[in-house]
């Protein structure tokens, strides 16, 4: 998977792009980042990427040239995805995550100051991705989770295969409690279960305990992993835990 981000702090993707797991993967050929400043582009002793709006109003846009002209140097390959990182774009999520995991290089458009020109959204094939609600000051951090969150579900990235799959969010659930060592830390004490080496008993348990998590903390995400079907399995857990509830 090749990964190319157009930002002007390059170093803020290298930084992260260069620890963990991500690190690790880019090591080992699992996937590849680079960056593009579109600073390199410009025609003018300052380097200016960005200027005042048409119309008045607070803050700076970024300038069509630089931008196109820094995508315009990146060879893309046939399977690509631009994506414009953008707090009017769609929401992002595991499920969106594991499509662009099936792409072979996702090029990210990070967006500073005041925002684009409209015309880069005009004139390229672009997907428009937010990653929430809330104000960044630039388009970096959504970058790195994408590239992040993608990463981990690509072949050989992760040490146990399953990993990724376990994790919250892939199985349309909230992950299950982890315990460690010791098996009593004052006086909160590891569930026996998980202690019994019985195998089929801690997958039961922990797919109970998933279950009732999601239920109670995320019921958006619960009512969508509905929606999907569920097995005879979890709907007696559903069934035992509302009983439960109502003879609390």
């Amino acid at each position: 998977m090749k990964f190319d981000v157009i930002t002007l702090f390059p170093d803020l993707i290298e930084d992260y792009a260069s620890c963990s797991i991500i690190g690790r993967a880019r090591k080992n050929n699992v996937i590849t980042v680079n960056t593009i400043n579109p600073r390199d582009f410009t025609h003018d002793k300052h380097r200016t990427v960005d200027d005042t709006p048409y119309g008045g109003g607070a803050g700076m846009v970024l300038m069509c040239d630089p931008i196109f002209s820094a995508i315009e140097s990146v060879q893309k390959l046939e399977n690509s995805c631009t994506i414009l990182l953008t707090p009017q774009g769609k929401p992002y999520n595991q499920e969106i995550a594991h499509e662009f995991s099936q792409k072979d290089e996702l090029l990210l458009i990070c967006g500073h100051y005041e925002g684009f020109d409209e015309r880069i959204r005009q004139g390229l094939e672009v997907v428009e991705i937010s990653i929430g609600d809330f104000v960044l000051t630039g388009g970096e951090l959504a970058a790195l989770c994408i590239v992040d969150s993608v990463t981990r579900l690509l072949p050989g990235a992760l040490g146990k295969v399953e990993s990724a799959f376990d994790d919250t969010f892939s199985s349309g659930l909230l992950e299950y409690p982890q315990y460690t060592r010791p098996p009593e830390y004052r006086g909160m004490t590891v569930p026996e279960v998980l202690l019994s080496g019985n195998h089929k008993e801690i997958d039961k348990w922990r797919r109970k305990q998933a279950i009732i998590r999601t239920m109670e903390k995320r019921p958006d995400l619960f009512e969508k992993f509905v929606q999907k079907g569920i097995s005879k399995e979890d709907k007696l857990i559903i069934d035992e835990y509302i009983l439960e509830q109502q003879r609390n």
